[in-house]
């Protein structure tokens, strides 16, 4: 069985505001990098055999820290990816909204939403779970650290509970939480879902 600790990056300023998506540009703002450093104390005691990150900056950033601590090296891995939002990147909540339908699509029927320009949200879990048994295969008794994205981190969810991607608004996934996943090799199993203390 292997242990997934899965940590949705810690606070910027687009949180809460609008679609940051794949822009280079975005980093960790204060609360960020003080919610960084916390996850050291946090999760520094935790046997980690690997630190897995998505190819965008702020989760690199969120484990720097605690690698650092650790004396680990952060591996990257693109099936952890943010969603690739397309023409709805860089677009806040107020305009989104305004967009009508297309948004309230998205919200409400995430299982066949597809951005213009963007990735179809059901390859979201597919490529997110392939990463997830990749790692299983390479530690098969570990524990692994992964950092990704809210949407992401929901995906993952849903799968494990067989629940529908149009639910996913039921729930969310706060900045630097964790959300623990026990797989096997045919089972995956929630654990603990948005938890903000000791993993």
């Amino acid at each position: 069985m292997t242990t997934f600790v899965v940590l949705r990056h810690a606070n910027h300023d687009w949180v809460g505001r609008g679609i940051a998506g794949r822009q280079p540009d975005v980093s960790l703002n204060e609360e960020g990098r003080r919610q960084s450093q916390e996850l050291v104390r946090r999760l520094q005691g935790v046997p980690f055999d690997a630190i897995v990150c998505s190819p965008q900056p702020r989760t690199q950033q969120t484990a720097e820290p605690l690698a650092e601590a650790l004396g680990m090296e952060i591996q990257v891995h693109a099936g952890f990816d943010e969603v690739d939002m397309g023409e709805w990147v860089g677009m806040s909540f107020r305009e989104l909204d305004a967009l009508g339908e297309p948004w309230r699509h998205w919200c409400e029927r995430r299982a066949s939403a597809h951005p213009p320009g963007g990735e179809a949200f059901t390859e979201v879990p597919k490529r997110a779970m392939a990463a997830l048994r990749e790692l299983r295969e390479r530690y098969p008794e570990g524990k692994v650290l992964v950092v990704s994205h809210g949407d992401v981190i929901k995906s993952i969810v849903a799968t494990c509970l067989r629940m529908s991607l149009d639910d996913l608004e039921t729930f969310d996934i706060a900045p630097a939480s964790a959300t623990v996943i026990a797989m096997g090799e045919d089972w995956a199993q929630l654990r603990l879902l948005n938890g903000t203390g000791p993993s």
